[in-house]
């Protein structure tokens, strides 16, 4: 599949809101490692190749393993997440999907469990963000490999 436009080189403008929202979150209460693997479970359901190589990356780099990650489709059924993490990855799920047309009450009641208003807040944006970097590349077939570990992070502060 051939590479329609590199909006990472063509589109710095309007990219510049999508690192304002990176910068924002990077400040945010959440876990990092946590962000991550919320960013990686979108793309797999978004199809992202270029965010699914990017996360992929970036968790490994972080410590990651492999079983977790190999595993993450599978969370539920998988015994390797912490309950915090599970609330997050139903949390994202449910947004990134909106199969009802809205996000169920006992996502939502599992996700006050493990987070604050503010935490909870701070997930919805990043699947937002996420969801907005998942269909500008799958939109402009951006080309997944090349990426290095932390090679976006100064765009985020």
């Amino acid at each position: 599949m051939q590479q329609r436009i590199n909006v990472h080189e063509n589109g710095q403008s309007a990219l510049k809101a999508m690192y304002g929202l990176g910068g924002y979150l990077a400040k945010s209460s959440l876990e990092k490692p946590l962000l991550n693997l919320l960013y990686f479970r979108v793309s797999q359901i978004n199809g992202c190749a270029c965010c699914l190589d990017m996360h992929s990356k970036d968790l490994r780099a972080a410590g990651e393993t492999e079983q977790r990650l190999y595993l993450l489709d599978a969370w539920r059924e998988s015994p390797f997440y912490t309950d915090r993490e599970r609330a997050a990855l139903a949390w994202a799920e449910a947004i990134t999907n909106l199969t009802e047309g809205h996000v169920p009450d006992d996502i939502y009641e599992q996700a006050r469990t493990q987070f604050s208003e503010e935490d909870v807040i701070d997930l919805t944006m990043a699947v937002i963000t996420i969801n907005g970097y998942n269909r500008i590349n799958v939109a402009f077939r951006t080309t997944a490999g090349a990426y290095q570990p932390g090679a976006y992070a100064v765009q985020a502060n």
